[in-house]
């Protein structure tokens, strides 16, 4: 005969056992409490690799750690963590604990740079309890929820920690930048990676095709393209000349920031961008060998 059920005292019912490798859903209760601020941050490893789980440490468990975050700017990112502990969207939880951990990771990188933590009001609460850095890491966070291209939760993380420890740029000046970067493609934003290590890295000298055949080539122009329009860019588009002359032609190499450039390059930490993320968009140009 089958023994009956054991149910704990003050459960209404047998929960069935979790699957292993399931993340836990917001409506389930463990161990008589819900998901906490902490788990989200452990929760983004599936993004951000095992770094979460010592992030999540720095933030809930400071005193156990070898290294510190500012306590300002770790209440900070505690608190956008519980609020974002009960969403319910599992994928979104995950990109959400993970740029709370890139964020995390790049505040002790600039405090061993010695760039620390503003003191200028942008980390202090106002008269309602918040702070401008609350605001921008809602803001981050909720950009890094929403993204499907997951490889840009790290530098979404990366502008809350590049945030903090700029007193020269002010909110809002952060805010138009974070704006900015959710109006680019994430090519663009490798392009923009690649035009900002030039200096160390050369760029092609070969020349851009003006009419690429394949789509592919035809979008990555375009993408340069749109860098320049937006005063991302310099130079800008070349204008048409007087009875159809031909324009020059342009090289990757002629390319630099311009300030809103480097504005997007500096907050996003684009020298983070991997190597092989580069080569990749300089390939789809189709540029000819030089």
């Amino acid at each position: 005969m089958t023994p009956p059920a054991v149910v704990r005292a003050g459960a209404g019912a047998v929960r069935p056992p979790r699957r292993p490798g399931m993340i836990t859903r917001v409506t389930e209760i463990v161990d008589g409490a819900a998901p906490s601020g902490r788990t989200l941050v452990e929760t983004g490893e599936p993004v951000a690799g095992s770094m979460s789980r010592s992030a999540a440490a720095l933030l809930f468990d400071a005193g156990a750690a070898r290294v510190t975050v500012d306590p300002r700017l770790a209440a900070c990112l505690r608190r956008v963590a519980a609020d974002s502990a009960l969403l319910p969207v599992p994928r979104e939880r995950v990109r959400a604990g993970a740029a709370l951990a890139f964020a995390v990771e790049l505040a002790v990188t600039r405090g061993s740079q010695g760039r620390p933590v503003r003191s200028d009001g942008f980390l202090a609460p106002d008269v309602g309890g918040r702070a401008p850095a609350d605001e921008l890491a809602e803001a981050a966070v909720l950009a890094a929820r929403q993204t499907p291209e997951e490889w840009r939760v790290r530098h979404l993380g990366y502008l809350l920690a590049e945030a903090a420890v700029s007193p020269d740029l002010d909110a809002g000046v952060v805010h138009r930048g974070l704006r900015l970067a959710g109006e680019l493609t994430g090519r663009q934003l490798v392009v923009l990676a690649a035009v900002g290590r030039r200096e160390r890295t050369p760029l092609p000298m070969a020349p851009l095709p003006v009419d690429p055949r394949g789509w592919t080539a035809w979008g990555a122009l375009e993408d340069v393209a749109d860098l320049q329009r937006r005063g991302l860019l310099d130079p800008p588009p070349a204008a048409p000349r007087p009875g159809g002359a031909a324009l020059p032609r342009l090289r990757m190499a002629d390319l630099r920031l311009t300030r809103r450039g480097v504005l997007a390059h500096r907050l996003l930490a684009l020298d983070f961008v991997r190597d092989e993320a580069i080569a990749a968009a300089l390939a789809a140009l189709d540029l000819p060998r030089d």
